[in-house]
């Protein structure tokens, strides 16, 4: 009986092991296999830096004299930040910036968008042209105005002069245009995509809408802002909410073309974390301008994001 009993023992225990090995599972463990090699990337370049500069913003840190020289302050280096009067101009640049770089663009690529959708030939053509300078590298396209906008040499400034213009703007040496100069080097690079964007959102509203309201005698102005502008809405906000984003995160063009100058006219917070983390080596207050930075976004995005809603 015994014997019976440890062989029937042995076999339910073998069936449960089996079963429990199901082809299902066998192919998702196979998955997970796959997904080991990001998951172990996305936590070390990810939550793992994301984790340290954290850290390394309640501390004080010289990056040339290695781990060991970690020094915990504690809010140390945030206090120094809404003293700082470097700070302090960066965040009010980033901000006209922002003010220069998303309604503006927003509002042009819309009325570009309407105007090839409605009544221009060879819309394909048009769109690919529009949307070349965004895919285009960045440092090609501000080397490109960098040229275009020389204060002597120029064509933009030679043509002025031509009207009748005798001292035209410096445009990126002069600390009154530099940051203006940029914004309409960002705008230009970035305005095919909206207009792209803004061109999809068009192909989703009936043209039975417009036939209708054509019917009760509405204009073309009327159209625009009664039936195009309000049914791109959703449109409209979610490239609100991207170029918003990439206007705080701008660096590129500014490192390229004035490296914050002149006067640090043009400087902005990445460029200040680029300054303090690769150039003073205090990656510390490089970490604490990151999380402002951060925070700053945060508050703008769930703002704008609240304001869409309603």
């Amino acid at each position: 009986m015994e014997v019976v009993k440890q062989t029937a023992g042995t076999g339910h225990a073998a069936a449960a092991k089996k079963r429990f090995w199901t082809p299902s599972r066998r192919e998702a463990l196979v998955g997970w296999l796959f997904l080991i090699p990001e998951i172990v990337g996305m936590l070390l370049l990810n939550v793992f830096a994301l984790g340290f500069s954290l850290y390394l913003s309640f501390s004080k840190w010289d990056m040339l004299s290695g781990l060991p020289g970690i020094e915990w302050i504690g809010l140390g280096n945030y206090k120094e930040l809404f003293h700082d009067p470097a700070i302090l101009e960066a965040l009010k640049n980033n901000l006209l910036y922002t003010v220069m770089t998303v309604p503006i663009p927003i509002a042009i690529a819309l009325v570009l968008a309407v105007v090839i959708n409605n009544s221009v030939f060879l819309k394909s053509y048009f769109k690919v042209v529009f949307f070349i300078p965004y895919i285009s590298s960045i440092i090609a396209i501000a080397a490109v105005w960098s040229a275009l906008l020389h204060p002597s040499l120029g064509p933009i400034n030679q043509l002025l002069m031509q009207l009748g213009i005798d001292s035209p703007p410096k445009w990126l040496v002069d600390p009154k245009t530099s940051l203006l100069s940029i914004a309409i080097i960002g705008t230009w690079a970035s305005l095919g995509y909206t207009i792209i964007i803004y061109t999809a959102g068009l192909t989703n509203i009936s043209n039975e809408i417009y036939e209708a309201s054509e019917i009760d005698g509405a204009s073309p102005l009327k159209k625009f802002f009664r039936i195009t502008v309000p049914l791109l809405r959703p449109t409209t906000f979610f490239l609100a909410i991207t170029m918003l984003i990439g206007s705080f995160k701008v660096f590129d063009i500014i490192s390229y073309l004035t490296e914050g100058g002149p006067n640090n006219s043009s400087t902005v917070l990445v460029y200040r974390i680029y300054e303090e983390g690769f150039r003073n080596y205090d990656m510390g207050y490089a970490s604490a301008i990151s999380w402002l930075l951060f925070a700053i976004i945060g508050i703008i995005t769930a703002a704008t994001w609240k304001l869409g809603k309603e």
